[in-house]
């Protein structure tokens, strides 16, 4: 099922930073394929804050506009799933989709994002992205006043509780054993209480969180829930071409994204976890417009060589 057509860029991922790069290069009259799995890592949130001009939109509505104006320009959006990339810049790439398919590029740019992996704690993932959240830029306005639970999930914890006293006067620091030192001094500082605790179960009533059951049998009441999860990259395809990896785990890139294979670049979430929406698609315009002149550096010394 190999198509004999050589696109100029294949993008792998259809998200904020995938159709960002993909407008740019449509609209530099460049041949590029979105191939699109169509698993955004914002699936279960209802709306998205802090995207200038796009406040509050869905994100569903965000990449259905995403779409259509790459569409308007030329580009192509193919519903799929990559399982393998191989190939060089020399000799073009080439992904092979889920379904068999084979498709062929000069250039590729990797925009498959992460995986939240959260804590075991039964009710946790059934709420992600909704009370319970990862962000407070994008969703502490929202929870404001509010009764706040902080779960310690990482050395960030205490920065995210820091931060969320901002937007809330009771905000509660929930630790299987409580922070000390500096840690406990800068909480102290913030005027966030500590409650140790091993975390049961979210309790849930009238499809609203109401608060932590923890081990003893005690409820810790909360409105909404914080905690930094896990980040798994979607990284296959890049280490499918020997793309290096840095000691956090993810690939590394240059400021324009561009990865340490020539020819490859990578953008938005699958290199910078903690990103919001306008973050990643800055990235993938970013890495776009370097691709572009990539291709062309690469067509004026293929015509000198000539």
């Amino acid at each position: 099922m190999a198509e004999n057509r050589e696109r100029e860029v294949l993008v792998i991922g259809g998200g904020p930073a995938g159709l960002s790069a993909a407008l740019v290069l449509s609209r530099a009259r460049r041949d590029v394929t979105v191939i699109d799995a169509g698993e955004p890592r914002n699936a279960g949130v209802a709306h998205m804050q802090g995207f200038f001009t796009r406040d509050g939109m869905p994100p569903a509505q965000l990449l259905e506009t995403g779409r259509t104006e790459v569409r308007g320009y030329g580009g192509e959006i193919m519903s799929g799933t990559v399982e393998r990339a191989a190939g060089n810049a020399a000799d073009g790439f080439v992904l092979t989709l889920a379904d068999g398919k084979r498709l062929r590029g000069r250039r590729l740019l990797v925009t498959t994002g992460v995986t939240d992996v959260l804590p075991d704690v039964p009710g946790l993932q059934e709420r992600w992205g909704r009370e319970v959240q990862m962000c407070p830029y994008c969703h502490g306005w929202e929870v404001r006043d509010k009764r706040i639970v902080v779960l310690a999930t990482s050395p960030n914890s205490v920065h995210q509780a820091s931060l969320l006293r901002q937007w809330s006067p009771d905000v509660t620091f929930l630790a299987a054993e409580a922070p000390a030192g500096d840690d406990a001094a800068r909480l102290g500082a913030r005027g966030v209480r500590v409650v140790e605790g091993e975390a049961r179960r979210l309790v849930v009533e009238n499809d609203r969180v109401t608060g932590f059951e923890l081990a003893d049998g005690s409820v810790l009441g909360a409105d909404a829930v914080f905690l930094a999860p896990t980040w798994v990259a979607k990284d296959g395809p890049l280490t499918d071409l020997g793309c290096e990896i840095g000691d956090d785990g993810f690939v590394k890139v240059d400021t324009t994204g561009r990865t340490s294979v020539p020819g490859v670049w990578a953008a938005g979430n699958v290199t910078s976890p903690g990103g919001q929406v306008i973050i990643a698609a800055s990235a993938g315009s970013m890495a776009a417009a370097m691709v572009n002149a990539d291709l062309i550096e690469d067509d004026v010394a293929r015509k000198l060589a000539a």
